[in-house]
């Protein structure tokens, strides 16, 4: 089985750190920012699945979709899209 980007990490006797290099290369950089995390105010679930849907999309493209994933789950990020994956998805393969 092959390890995660995350626990390759590890094994090399450090933890990921919050500047390894892949973030420089991820696409949610920049411009797109807001459609990763919700707004500070109100947002419908129409308007949130859009977004949602936006983000995503630029994960699937994005260079460090693995990396990205690998680390929001390593650090159990509780918030926005990382690596193509929801807040309640990521919950979702916790419970599991």
């Amino acid at each position: 089985m092959a390890l995660s980007f995350a626990a390759a990490r590890r094994e090399q006797g450090g933890l990921v750190s919050h500047t390894d290099d892949w973030q420089l290369k991820a696409l949610c950089r920049g411009n797109h920012a807001h459609l990763f995390f919700p707004p500070s105010t109100f947002e419908r679930k129409d308007e949130r699945e859009r977004r949602e849907e936006r983000a995503k999309a630029i994960c699937q493209v994005c260079p460090v979709c693995g990396p990205c994933s690998d680390y929001a789950l390593d650090i159990r990020e509780p918030f926005g899209i990382w690596g193509g994956l929801t807040e309640l998805e990521r919950r979702e393969l916790f419970v599991s």
